[in-house]
C-alpha cells in the first residue's frame, strides 16, 4: 500500500510532466521521465503532444481524436513540440504536432478538436470483468517476484508511479501461458488529479500505451520482461468519446486481431465503471522475436 503523501507526490510529478514550458510561436518544451525503458516511454510523448496541441485550441473544443507515428526512439532528455495550426473551422479544429530532440524528429501527430454537439448515441457494451478491488497491482506483482525479477527492472520497476494498473487476468511476467489475445486491466491515478479536462485526456493518452502491444504477444506466450521480444510502437490512434476522470477506475479492454510481418495490430476500449465507453485506441507495433544466440 502506497502512503498518501507518496501517492500525492508521484501524481504531482506525473501532472508536472504534462505541464509544458512555452517557447513562443506555438513551440513548447517538455521534460522526460525514465521509467526503465531503453527509450523514452511512448505514452509520455503521446500525452505531451496532445497537451501541446490543446494549448493552441479554445477550451470549448475538446480533443476527440489523435493519430500519431513514432519515427525514432526518444532519449531520456527534454523534448520540443512544435504545433502547426492546420485548420480552425466552425465546429472542428485540426493541429499537427512534431516532436524533436536536437535535429532529430522523433514523433509526429495530427489531432482533431470539436465543439460539444448533440447527436445520435450508441456504444458497445462493457465486457464482464472482475472489479479492481482485491486485484494485485502490477507493482505488487513485480515486488512479489523477488529475485526472479530481472536486474534491469529492479530499479525503476519497483518505484511507485502516478498511475496504477491492475490486470483482471494476471499471468507470469516472465513465462506467460499461451492465451487468447483478449485481456483487460483496470487503471487510475493513485491520488486526485486537477479538474482540468486536458490533463485527464493527456494522461489517458499516456496510459493508453501501457500494455496495448502486449495483446499481440499473448497468443504466443511472449512477454516484455523476459527479453524474448524486441518491441517498438510504430503508430497510435485514439478517439475520445465521452467525459471521464482518470482518478476514477477505468477498464481497459484489449485485443489483437492480427500479427504478421514482424508487426502486431492491437486495439483497446476504455470504459468508466458505470459502463460508458469513454475512449478507443489502436496501435501497430514492431515485434521482433529474439532467437537463441541473437
Amino acid at each position: 500500500m502506497i502512503d498518501p503523501s507518496t501517492a500525492a507526490r508521484v501524481v504531482a510529478d506525473l501532472v508536472d510532466l504534462m505541464r509544458l514550458e512555452t517557447l513562443g510561436a506555438d513551440r513548447f518544451l517538455a521534460q522526460s521521465e525514465d521509467i526503465g525503458t531503453p527509450a523514452v516511454f511512448g505514452g509520455q510523448v503521446l500525452g505531451q503532444a496532445l497537451m501541446a496541441a490543446s494549448r493552441t485550441v479554445e477550451a470549448d473544443r475538446p480533443a476527440h481524436s489523435m493519430h500519431a507515428y513514432f519515427l525514432l526512439p526518444g532519449e531520456h532528455a527534454p523534448i520540443e513540440y512544435s504545433v502547426d495550426r492546420v485548420r480552425d473551422g466552425r465546429s472542428f479544429t485540426t493541429r499537427h504536432v512534431v516532436a524533436r530532440q536536437g535535429e532529430r524528429i522523433i514523433f509526429e501527430m495530427s489531432a482533431s478538436f470539436q465543439t460539444v454537439d448533440d447527436g445520435i448515441e450508441h456504444q458497445l457494451p462493457m465486457p464482464a470483468a472482475a472489479g479492481p478491488e482485491g486485484l494485485a497491482s502490477e507493482l505488487e506483482q513485480r515486488i512479489a517476484m523477488g529475485e526472479r525479477l530481472p536486474a534491469r527492472w529492479r530499479d525503476k520497476g519497483l518505484v511507485p508511479h502516478g498511475l496504477e494498473y491492475r490486470r483482471v487476468d494476471p499471468d507470469d511476467l516472465l513465462a506467460p501461458a499461451v492465451r487468447p489475445s483478449e485481456s483487460a486491466l483496470w487503471m487510475r491515478a493513485i491520488a486526485p488529479l486537477p479538474d482540468d479536462p486536458n490533463v485527464h485526456r493527456a494522461l489517458l493518452a499516456y496510459a493508453s500505451d501501457h500494455g496495448l502491444l502486449g495483446a499481440a504477444m499473448r497468443p504466443h506466450g511472449l512477454s516484455f520482461m523476459s527479453g524474448q521480444v524486441r518491441p517498438a510502437s510504430l503508430d497510435h490512434a485514439m478517439w475520445f468519446h465521452r467525459d471521464f476522470r482518470l482518478d476514477d477506475w477505468l477498464l481497459y479492454s484489449l485485443d489483437s486481431p492480427s500479427a504478421s510481418g514482424a508487426r502486431g495490430l492491437c486495439r483497446g476500449s476504455i470504459f468508466a465503471r458505470d459502463g460508458r465507453l469513454v475512449a478507443s485506441t489502436a496501435q501497430e507495433g514492431m515485434l521482433r522475436v529474439r532467437r537463441a544466440g541473437t
